[in-house]
C-alpha cells in the first residue's frame, strides 16, 4: 500500500511537470533579467515553507545571477518586531517602502494560494503586492490552485497545475523548487558557473 502511494505521488508529479506552461517560464526569466539588467533589485516574498524558498533561492539569484536579492524573511528580528509592533499584514510591505521599492524593481513570489483578500490569507502578500503594483514594479510569482492575488497582478506568473487537490501544497511547493532552478540556469538570467558542473570539467 505505502509503495502505491509512492508511485502515485512521483506519477502526479510528473503529471504536473508536463503541464507546467513553459512559455511562462521563459517569460518569467526574461522578464527578471530585464529588471536585473536595468539595475532593479530582486525582494523574494514568501510564507511558511515558501520563506525557506525565497532564503534559498536569494542565494541562488545572486550568486549565478548576479542579482541584488533579498528576502524580508531572513531578518527574523526585523520581522517579528514588525508582526509585534505592526500586524502580520503590513511586514513585508513596510519592510519594502524601507528598501526603497521603485519601478527598476521586481518582487518574486512563492505561494501556494498566492495571497488572498477576499479569504483573507496571507495578507502580507496581498499588502505587498498592492504596494508593488502602486510602485510600478514588475510582479513574478510561481504560485498553485488559482494563483489569487500573485496571478491576478503579476507581469509574468507560473502556475503549478493542480494534479490531485489532496496534494496541492506539496506538489505547488516542490516544483517551486524545479522552476527556481530552471530561472537561475535560464540563459537570460545565468551569468556564473554551478561548483559541481565545473568541477566535473
Amino acid at each position: 500500500m505505502s509503495l502505491d502511494f509512492v508511485r502515485g505521488f512521483l506519477s502526479e508529479t510528473v503529471a504536473a511537470v508536463q503541464k507546467l506552461d513553459a512559455t511562462a517560464i521563459d517569460a518569467l526569466a526574461v522578464g527578471l533579467g530585464a529588471a536585473r539588467d536595468g539595475g532593479g533589485q530582486l525582494f523574494i516574498l514568501g510564507v511558511g515553507g515558501s520563506a525557506g524558498h525565497a532564503s534559498h533561492a536569494v542565494n541562488d539569484f545572486r550568486k549565478i545571477c548576479g542579482f541584488e536579492a533579498y528576502a524580508p524573511t531572513d531578518n527574523v528580528s526585523e520581522l517579528t518586531a514588525r508582526v509585534n509592533d505592526e500586524g502580520w499584514d503590513t511586514t513585508f510591505s513596510e519592510w519594502l517602502k524601507v528598501s526603497r521599492l521603485t519601478a527598476k524593481d521586481a518582487v518574486l513570489v512563492f505561494s501556494v494560494g498566492g495571497g488572498s483578500k477576499e479569504k483573507n490569507v496571507s495578507m502580507n502578500l496581498v499588502r505587498a503586492l498592492e504596494l508593488a503594483k502602486a510602485q510600478g514594479t514588475k510582479i513574478f510569482g510561481v504560485v498553485g490552485r488559482d494563483g489569487g492575488t500573485t496571478a491576478k497582478l503579476s507581469d509574468a506568473c507560473v502556475l503549478v497545475p493542480v494534479v490531485n487537490p489532496e496534494h496541492i501544497t506539496p506538489h505547488t511547493e516542490g516544483l517551486a523548487a524545479v522552476v527556481w532552478h530552471l530561472l537561475v540556469t535560464h540563459p537570460a538570467l545565468k551569468k556564473n558557473a554551478t561548483k559541481w558542473e565545473t568541477a566535473a570539467r
